[in-house]
């Protein structure tokens, strides 16, 4: 397998302790690609590499919480200087936390979820976005929701951090366009992961996180700009988009929201 390892193509991934950033970290290996893993839990890498088979020779972990930027940057200055220029890097970190502007707390939690899903992924990318435009070729994946396409009661938080994540990927892609690096949105619906479990709503079209990552990996190597998974969600939200607004805010009237941290 040695010969392998030296070939092999490397991705970063943050969040690849859990969810979709662990599934789509196995979907990686099993296609042949050396794995540059940021996680603050090295245990659970450690026990979930063992799992599925992965040498020691396959992955490399990299301590860091992606809520600090200086931290992700450096973890991604190793990964130069330890693994090399990675093909692709997926910026899958990601706190989903229930927000309510009535209080004065929350405005911390919209803080949080701005540095991890927002500043953390330009965090993520940045020591890569020069050397691959010299390389003239890689992949800067992003991962939203199709929470970003409308807001949602109690949601506030999160799912302007995903629309922020839908627009920085764009004006992303638009700057990088003529060096060869393409820019990957991944847009999400519903996945079976921690951040869904404690959702008190229904969930249309729910995923398994493999299967998502199946699809996911298939939109990375094809190079599309913009992938909603599974489809019929990305039809779904579309149809809420051009929803008039008094009849959008009539159908959530109601609807369960997210629990905050601090609910009882």
């Amino acid at each position: 397998m040695g010969w392998r390892t030296a070939v092999s193509k490397l991705v970063f991934i943050t969040g690849a302790s859990s969810g979709i950033g662990q599934a789509l970290a196995l979907q990686f290996f099993r296609a042949g690609y050396r794995l540059a893993l940021v996680a603050r839990r090295e245990e659970v890498i450690h026990s979930w590499a063992k799992a599925h088979g992965i040498g020691a020779e396959w992955y490399q972990i990299y301590s860091a919480d992606v809520a600090e930027p200086g931290r992700i940057m450096a973890a991604g200055v190793r990964c130069l200087a330890e693994q090399g220029l990675p093909d692709v890097v997926l910026a899958s970190a990601g706190i989903s936390i229930g927000m309510d502007t009535r209080f004065a707390s929350d405005i911390a939690v919209m803080a949080q979820t701005f540095a991890i899903n927002n500043t953390g992924m330009a965090a993520t990318f940045q020591p890569f976005v020069q050397k691959m435009s010299e390389r003239g070729h890689g992949v800067l994946v992003g991962v939203a929701s199709v929470a970003a396409i409308r807001g949602l009661p109690g949601h506030g938080a999160y799912c302007a951090s995903k629309a922020g994540v839908v627009a920085y990927c764009e004006s992303l892609r638009g700057e990088l366009r003529a060096s060869g690096v393409k820019v990957v949105t991944l847009v999400p619906g519903y996945v079976d992961t921690p951040l869904t479990q404690v959702n008190r709503y229904s969930m249309p079209f729910l995923m398994r996180p493999e299967d998502f990552a199946v699809r996911a990996l298939t939109a990375i190597e094809t190079g599309v700009s913009y992938r909603v998974i599974p489809w019929q969600m990305g039809v779904a939200a579309k149809l809420l988009r051009i929803l008039p607004n008094a009849l959008y805010d009539r159908l959530l009237q109601g609807r369960g929201r997210k629990p905050r941290i601090d609910a009882t």
